[in-house]
């Protein structure tokens, strides 16, 4: 078949394409609105084939129409028909707009990698939690009943000095004394010191 079939429903025959596009070379203007007649449909077909996505392929029909009409005196009628090279300008289009997507969500994902922290290892974390409270239940052994007894109710009973004293019917100086201590060599068990 000769003739494209233009969105208005009106035929047009492919060589009278070049004698349009002859006339949109040199700015005509109602030249170019039959061309873009006979073409805007078949580029954006072909461009919504590639892309898949309306809106996108709207945007890059838009852009080749523009750049037939920047480029219109570009167009040499021995190498082909009109319509050959501006499907071919739309094809190199859709494809290049593929590629800056595709390169854009490359980056973002990359971008997004970069950004996330180190997944959490609850298991190594309760492994280290476990070796920490079975260490620190091999010092408070270490240390003598009394110490043992004011560091429990002090440090996991959360009580006052004074409350620890009178628990254990002791001068508070003394209970401060033996928690001073305690404390001392916990520390030094627990490889904190120095």
């Amino acid at each position: 078949m000769n003739s494209l079939v233009c969105p208005r429903g009106r035929p047009e025959p492919s060589g009278d394409l070049k004698n349009v596009m002859e006339r949109v070379a040199l700015g005509d203007h109602a030249a170019f609105a039959r061309l873009y007649d006979a073409v805007a449909g078949p580029v954006f077909g072909l461009v919504r084939r590639v892309l898949w996505d309306e809106a996108q392929s709207e945007e890059v029909t838009q852009d080749v129409m523009l750049e037939v009409w920047r480029g219109a005196s570009r167009y040499d009628p021995r190498c082909g028909e009109v319509m050959a090279w501006v499907m071919t300008i739309a094809h190199r289009r859709a494809v290049d707009r593929v590629r800056y997507c595709r390169a854009v969500a490359d980056h973002d994902r990359k971008a997004a990698a970069a950004h996330q922290e180190t997944a959490f290892d609850d298991v190594a974390e309760r492994v280290q939690a476990n070796a920490e409270q079975q260490q620190v239940r091999q010092c408070l052994h270490r240390l003598t009943d009394l110490q043992r007894e004011s560091v429990l109710l002090a440090y996991y009973q959360g009580l006052t000095y004074t409350q620890v004293a009178e628990r254990l019917c002791a001068p508070l100086g003394t209970v401060k004394t033996r928690l001073r201590d305690a404390l001392i060599r916990l520390r030094d068990c627990l490889g904190a010191g120095s």
